[in-house]
């Protein structure tokens, strides 16, 4: 099964200030959407909750909330305290392909665990001011498999690139897979 992450992320970085989203990108919400209906997803708590409230859970995938808080309520999601149980919980729903969707910490725990073999990063030509950052990743344990690329326009105030990269080297022997 394919453990998978999914990020906008600007040249900094950057992915989030205030817990709300730094862009507006249609094309790339869409991408989204697309990537990851039918799929599970794994989200932490504050990124969940800045999901507007009318499309939370979000629709045609099983959404899986990670929090540290016994008594939280999400209907609709599926609650658990630690990203190996949702990790789990994912895998027992036959997809083939599981979604990490954030936030911070959860980017940054899903990378360290060494588990994730595929990314989604749309890079967005922006450097904004931000509090939450897309963990440091090691560029060289990937390839890039896709590009597709989105100048500036009307419905798009900054341009970006949507890469998928895959994991080509083992983080814990430095073999290639």
């Amino acid at each position: 099964m394919k453990i998978s992450v999914i990020a906008a992320i600007g040249r900094n970085r950057a992915i989030g200030k205030d817990n709300r989203l730094l862009w507006r990108l249609p094309l790339d919400m869409k991408f989204f959407r697309d990537t990851t209906m039918g799929h599970p997803v794994i989200t932490g708590r504050r990124n969940y909750e800045s999901i507007p409230e009318a499309f939370r859970p979000l629709p045609g995938r099983l959404n899986i909330v990670l929090t540290r808080n016994a008594g939280y309520k999400a209907p609709g999601a599926l609650i658990v305290s630690n990203l190996n149980d949702a990790i789990k919980l994912a895998a027992g729903h036959n997809s083939e392909e599981i979604f990490i969707i954030g936030g911070g910490k959860v980017y940054a725990e899903a990378m360290a665990s060494g588990r994730v073999n595929r990314l989604y990063i749309t890079h967005v030509e922006d450097a904004p001011e931000a509090d939450t950052f897309f963990p440091d990743w090691d560029k060289y344990a990937w390839t890039m498999v896709h590009e597709e690329r989105h100048e500036a326009d009307e419905r798009h105030a900054q341009a970006f690139v949507v890469r998928v990269y895959d994991r080509v080297h083992s983080q814990s022997s430095g073999a290639v897979q």
